[in-house]
């Protein structure tokens, strides 16, 4: 497998140090100033949230909702799961937000005979130095594409599970920090299941969200036909913010601010989801920990810098229905989980704190 090794492997022993996404004070590559915590004011926040926005939905007609949640994972330090029938576009959404920002991306294509290596690189011997040097895998990039990612067996896609959580990769006992942002992007076609080996529930736990493309209106289809017939919108994306930005951009959203009342109502909405009739299997305390840092990055992808309960309902369907396992029951009432958590939704109470903006 030809592997393209653009991302520099840290030395394990700057393990130690700290490892958030964080940006250095100074000047960002689109001349917005970088306060002395490495974050961005939220007017300049939102302005490089529109710019990313405005160049995805150049590419992707009609899908203002998928873009945007991409673009909520990313700013959450999350990975995203687009699982979809073939041609709606979920490689193109993943390469065109990719292509908005100034850092290194390499794309995996899952197949059966995908080793583990493959992903993660693999140490060789060095004759000259009578050494074994570490040679990288595609993981190492800020952003990783996996397209068919439930083609790859069991095996190889559990190389994924320690760089998804822990934002590092071990190799012969030697660990190896992988550079922020990290964001693993993968696709899925839900429909043909043969020579599919499915996720298994504590790596598809590992996803914040999973989105569905969907067919566009008969309007985005025109325009698809109209401006894209002849050559790739994808080949004149170039990138709108860098490094430096997205690094601020996340701790921007890290500073917004959650109320008790709205973690206790997040509580709430997790604890129905265990004790639901129609699930065998809840919300784990990881999605109820994702739950609340996608619903930072809505709030501050709509300016405020204080969380609202429908900042947690706006994200609630995609962050926590695909790690819902239904119960027989539901599948003979003809119940699915985007219809259970709006169903737990519409229950949950709210109370009258939560609604309250931070003072």
């Amino acid at each position: 497998m030809d592997i393209q090794q653009q991302a520099a492997v840290s030395d394990p022993a700057r393990q130690s140090g700290a490892g958030g996404a964080t940006a250095a004070a100074g000047t960002a590559t689109n001349g917005q100033v970088i306060n002395d915590v490495g974050r961005l004011p939220l007017v300049d926040f939102h302005e490089a949230c529109g710019r990313i926005l405005s160049a995805i939905n150049t590419v992707i007609d009609g899908k203002e909702e998928a873009a945007r949640l991409a673009l909520t994972v990313l700013l959450a330090q999350g990975h995203l799961l687009v699982e979809d029938v073939p041609g709606v576009g979920k490689t193109m959404l993943a390469k065109t937000l990719a292509r908005t920002i100034d850092c290194s991306v390499h794309r995996i294509q899952f197949t059966p005979d995908l080793l583990p290596s493959d992903v993660t690189g693999v140490s060789i011997y060095n004759q000259d130095k009578h050494s074994f040097e570490f040679r990288p895998g595609p993981v190492f990039a800020n952003i990783v594409i996996g397209d068919e990612i439930n083609r790859a067996s069991a095996k190889t896609q559990s190389a994924l599970l320690e760089c998804m959580e822990e934002h590092q990769v071990t190799v012969d006992g030697r660990s190896y920090r992988l550079e922020p942002p990290f964001m693993v992007v993968a696709t899925q076609n839900p429909i043909e299941m043969e020579g599919t080996y499915p996720l298994p529930e504590a790596q598809r736990d590992r996803f914040m969200a999973r989105i569905s493309m969907g067919y566009p209106d008969p309007r985005a289809e025109m325009d698809m036909l109209e401006n894209h017939q002849s050559t790739s919108p994808l080949a004149d994306v170039r990138p709108v913010v860098g490094m430096a930005d997205v690094r601020a951009m996340v701790a921007t959203v890290q500073d917004v601010y959650v109320s008790p009342a709205v973690k206790e109502y997040t509580v709430n909405i997790g604890r129905a989801t265990r004790e639901h009739p129609y699930l065998r299997l809840g919300a784990s305390p990881r999605a109820l920990l994702q739950l609340l840092r996608a619903a930072k990055a809505a709030a501050a992808l709509d300016g405020r810098d204080f969380v609202l309960p429908d900042d947690i309902a706006s994200v609630s369907e995609a962050v926590l229905s695909h790690r819902l396992m239904l119960d027989r029951k539901a599948v003979t009432a003809g119940e699915d989980a985007p219809g259970i958590v709006a169903s737990i939704l519409a229950k949950v109470p709210v109370s009258g704190e939560a609604r309250r903006p931070a003072v």
